[in-house]
């Protein structure tokens, strides 16, 4: 309760308040909801609930289509449950299998994975599924169209037949029902309907324009709406590089995301993205499915998509959790047909707009120069920072290569006058660190006191931390030469 106070959780969600009593009560439960409900958490709050601390194998298993929505469901269990001291680990394709495996040999609680990654762990023995108690299968419909469907299934085999299982989808395919069919029992069925579910808090319109204008058309509608934060969707990932090329030529602080980049990278786009370092991110709909991104104040379909579905799904980015939002669509006219398409799935009349005028284009110019720097400040994500309010993570240079364990560790702080067992968090033993969150605004009391004693016979340094999920404490054993180049000091 004290987590969800502080990450801005009050009146529950349509989609919350009919599915966390169904989870508590340990049903299986089919969920059709659109994006943007606040699903997450629906089945986020509930799983942290009923989590027994104590146990070491896993007990939850989350499958995401994508990588970048593993790492964000992570983040998002991870906060709620941070205070309970549950630990999650986002586990998918494009990063070392060790380190994933070195993670999942610690006691971790939840794991939010890729269908392929984790029925590799799976098969490798890197995994216990055997106290599984939840399975979480997120965005059914897109893991059909992506063809992950006969890795869940897999996966499913390899789970104890007495857990709850829980299924999320946009749509409801035949496949999708034929998934819930063979493997729950007596579901629960939920449908979020909405008249407009696309229309209450998103503002959509549609230009007119040949495909040679629409750069033109973009620069205009920059100037005239000067959003804080834009996010521009294109077919094909050679279609993403050119418009960034262009973009970047004519000034604008952007980026581009697409699957060809290396996932790191990807994660770290997304990221800078969030955090407002780039005003504009130019994306294939890679980033259509799932993600979240807070105040996206305008989505812009550079080229419109051929399905409705993902017109909904990218549209879906703003406006989202009582947000307003603005969605524009560039139509050519040999699309005419897809706009009309995606119109009667909405059954909705999509406005078309003029081009803004000479005049109204020329004043947002000299607006835009003077309120939009190419350094944009950056923002805070403003849910986690309340959730870290005292809290301090430190790290202790002992680790499991000096037999540091997390009994020790919690043992030795407890002695320390003033702090109690539930004043520490999470304990992540590493090979040569340890990190540990210190709660209740009781850092400094810990700090001061690892000064002048010892953990099991050794004297361990302490110091404040600064890790995060993109640390390079990774165990990659030599200090890499674009470290150095970079100036980044071997242990820092």
């Amino acid at each position: 309760m004290q987590a969800l106070e502080k990450l801005g959780y009050a009146t529950p969600t349509e989609v919350q308040e009919q599915i966390i009593p169904k989870v508590i009560a340990d049903n299986d439960i089919i969920v059709k909801a659109q994006t943007g409900s606040g699903k997450t958490a629906a089945f986020g709050i509930p799983i942290c609930e009923k989590i027994k601390l104590e146990q070491r194998l896993p007990q939850v298993l989350v499958l995401t289509p994508t990588r970048e929505l593993a790492v964000q469901v992570k983040e998002d269990i991870a906060n709620i449950g941070r205070l309970k001291r549950i630990r999650v680990a986002a586990i998918y394709g494009q990063q070392p299998i060790y380190i994933q495996k070195n993670q999942l040999r610690q006691r971790v609680h939840v794991i939010v994975a890729t269908p392929g990654r984790i029925l590799d762990h799976l098969e490798r023995g890197n995994v216990n599924p055997n106290e599984v108690r939840y399975l979480v299968i997120d965005e059914a419909d897109e893991m059909l169209n992506m063809g992950f469907i006969e890795q869940v299934e897999a996966i499913i085999h390899t789970l104890p037949q007495n857990r709850v299982t829980m299924l999320f989808s946009a749509t409801m395919p035949a496949e999708i029902v034929n998934i819930c069919d063979k493997y729950m029992i007596n579901p629960q069925k939920i449908e979020i309907t909405s008249e407009n579910p696309t229309t209450e808090k998103i503002e959509q319109f549609h230009y007119e324009v040949l495909e040679s204008e629409k750069f033109e058309l973009l620069n205009q509608i920059i100037y005239t709406q000067r959003p804080n934060t834009c996010l521009l969707f294109c077919h094909t990932r050679e279609k993403v590089e050119q418009l960034l090329e262009s973009m970047k030529a004519q000034g604008y602080n952007c980026a581009g995301l697409h699957g060809g980049l290396e996932q790191r990278d990807r994660l770290s786009i997304m990221q800078k993205f969030k955090s407002g370092e780039y005003h504009f991110l130019i994306a294939t709909d890679i980033a259509a499915r799932g993600i979240d991104l807070e105040n996206l104040s305008l989505v812009i379909n550079y080229d419109i998509p051929f399905e409705a579905e993902k017109y909904i799904h990218r549209i879906g980015r703003t406006g989202r959790l009582g947000n307003n939002g603005i969605a524009i669509s560039f139509v050519t006219p040999d699309e005419s047909s897809v706009l009309q398409e995606i119109e009667e799935y909405l059954n909705y009349k999509i406005p078309k707009q003029e081009w803004p005028s000479i005049e109204a284009v020329d004043q947002g110019k000299v607006l835009f120069a003077k309120n939009f720097p190419a350094r944009p400040q950056l923002k805070n994500d403003i849910r986690a920072a309340r959730l870290n309010m005292g809290i301090t993570k430190i790290r202790l240079n002992a680790g499991k290569k000096k037999k540091m364990r997390s009994g020790d560790i919690l043992g030795a702080l407890t002695n320390i006058e003033g702090i109690s067992a539930g004043d520490i968090g999470i304990i992540d033993v590493q090979d040569n660190y340890s990190y540990v969150d210190i709660l209740a605004n009781k850092g400094s009391l810990v700090l001061g006191a690892l000064q002048d004693m010892q953990i099991k016979g050794k004297k361990v340094k302490a110091d404040v931390s600064v890790k995060t999920d993109f640390s390079w404490n990774t165990g990659l054993g030599k200090f890499s030469k674009c470290h150095k180049k970079c100036g980044i000091k071997k242990g820092s």
